[in-house]
């Protein structure tokens, strides 16, 4: 049973999270990789994923963290495909004999989980079951720091990690792009969406820019869309990356809000 139960306090905590996710300029590139990595193989997952009940992008971020997108290694814990797991959980998958191929040692990983098709798979529910699969260490033992597992690669981390299993250091550093970072990537590109409740009907509406594909030359205009996009970013399943460019995405989501797209989009 897991020591940390999904409490609507908890839910409350990912969602803010994740709607106030960023990423530094200096991780951007590394987070464009890995996502494209995830991209590469999408077909794979979702091969996978259907079966299973399981939205394909939460096993690619598990692909990811535990094993680099490294399809000869095991989806438990990154130990070689050519035997059973020898780290923790040790000894997987029990049925068959190895070599495994990389979808029989995933859905074995998965089932230990108890991941699928009844798995609660909103926003809060999907990065509970993230953060549930690497566990739940960082927020029992260390809560000053949000586990790098899911936010690595973003402004909600800075420092400190577990270097071994159950070595701490505070001054070690994630070299890794976090799971929750790259779904809000996938989602600030509309190319995911999580099952949740709808959209409020909106209030205080900013003052809608004009639909453009550059940054605005004008500070104050750029400023406006900022405020917009943080403005957008408050409804659910709306993901906007906060750039100050009024291009497509923004445009689509002011749309899913308002019912318009801005003024100038060739769609509207």
């Amino acid at each position: 049973m897991a020591p940390i139960s999904l409490t609507q306090a908890l839910r409350h905590e990912y969602v803010d999270l994740f709607n106030s996710c960023a990423i530094p300029e200096k991780h951007a590139p590394q987070v464009e990789k890995a996502v494209a990595g995830l991209l590469t193989h999408q077909a794979r997952y979702q091969a996978l994923a259907g079966p299973l009940g399981i939205p394909w992008q939460v096993i690619a971020v598990i692909h990811s963290m535990e094993s680099s997108q490294n399809f000869a290694k095991h989806l438990h814990n990154g130990d070689p495909l050519t035997a059973r797991t020898v780290r923790e959980p040790a000894g997987h998958p029990m049925n068959g004999h190895p070599p495994f191929t990389w979808e029989q040692s995933a859905t074995d990983a998965l089932a230990i989980k108890k991941l699928g098709p009844t798995t609660d798979w909103s926003l809060a529910g999907t990065l509970y079951q993230l953060e549930r699969y690497n566990g739940f260490g960082y927020r029992l033992y260390h809560p000053h720091v949000l586990s790098p597992y899911l936010w690595g690669f973003s402004t909600h981390y800075i420092s400190g990690k577990y270097t071994d299993d159950g070595v701490w250091s505070d001054t070690a550093v994630s070299k890794q792009c976090g799971a929750a970072v790259m779904l809000r990537r996938l989602a600030e590109k509309g190319l995911i969406s999580f099952v949740s409740a709808p959209s409020p009907a909106p209030t205080a509406t900013p003052l809608a820019p004009s639909h453009a594909t550059t940054l605005p030359d004008s500070s104050e205009e750029q400023e406006r869309v900022t405020a917009l996009q943080i403005w957008l970013n408050t409804f659910p399943d709306i993901f906007v990356k906060v750039d100050g460019i009024p291009g497509d995405l923004t445009s689509a989501a002011y749309r899913k809000v308002t019912g318009f797209y801005l003024p100038g989009d060739p769609r509207a």
